[in-house]
């Protein structure tokens, strides 16, 4: 039985962690770690250092300032971490990476499978279509997200551009740029409003035809499955960094 601790455990995705992990038995909620909030199931605590759980490892649903202190944790405790949290800086990036060459870290933007599945297409359009077609990405959620674009629109880019000649250039504030869009450019513009859970789509543009890729997340459960199957699948492993297509390739 996995024991996990969940960091943003009084958020709407611990709360769906919470849901889906109700459904397994292979894995259990042992903890969480929040500034606010209470539950019944698990004990909460306001800090990673008064955590006093058996943890086997952490799902990280959070924000991005509570990195160092999870890292701190994770590495004193020899846990492994998945970590879901967008909108980390470049400098933060490069710590999860070098974190992981002492702990074992699943690092993704999105851990739904079909996003994963909608970035190995998109990549292969891409291989395909080349020169020939522009490149836009946009992105669709809720109005409470704080980062834009969204990790998953960069994830997408980010594939795209590994199978691409060149390294393209990410534009997203087209209207202050007076000049004729440039063919090394993708696009990725962001849009907030609502309750969207999730929506992203990839549109090839190119002379009299278009080729579009999208995906819709209907609720927070996909991502809560995912990061739980992630959870699972991280026990026991080496230091290292891993994704979707570790545990993808592990099914």
């Amino acid at each position: 039985m996995v024991g996990i601790l969940i960091t943003g455990a009084c958020g709407k995705m611990g709360n769906a962690i919470k849901t889906a992990v109700s459904k397994r038995d292979d894995c259990k909620i042992v903890a969480g770690v929040d500034l606010i909030g209470e539950n019944d199931d698990f004990p909460i605590f306001r800090s990673f250092s008064e955590v006093n759980a058996d943890v086997d490892v952490i799902i990280d649903f959070s924000n991005p300032s509570l990195l160092d202190d999870l890292l701190e944790y994770a590495c004193k405790n020899n846990v492994p971490a998945v970590i879901c949290t967008t909108g980390f800086s470049k400098e933060q990036v490069e710590q999860i990476k070098e974190t992981s060459k002492i702990i074992p870290i699943f690092y993704s933007g999105n851990m739904s499978l079909g996003i994963n599945l909608m970035i190995e297409l998109s990549k292969r359009a891409a291989a395909v279509l080349g020169d020939d077609f522009d490149i836009e990405i946009i992105e669709k959620h809720h109005n409470q997200k704080i980062d834009a674009p969204s990790g998953t629109a960069l994830m997408i880019a980010d594939g795209i551009s590994s199978v691409m000649e060149y390294e393209p250039n990410y534009v997203y504030d087209r209207h202050s740029v007076r000049r004729k869009r440039d063919k090394k450019e993708i696009g990725i513009h962001a849009i907030r409003g609502g309750n969207i859970v999730g929506e992203h789509e990839v549109i090839f543009a190119g002379h009299d035809e278009i080729v579009t890729i999208s995906h819709s997340a209907r609720s927070k459960e996909v991502f809560a499955v995912g990061a739980i199957n992630a959870s699972v699948f991280m026990v026991g492993k080496k230091p290292k960094i891993y994704n979707m297509g570790d545990l993808l390739a592990d099914r």
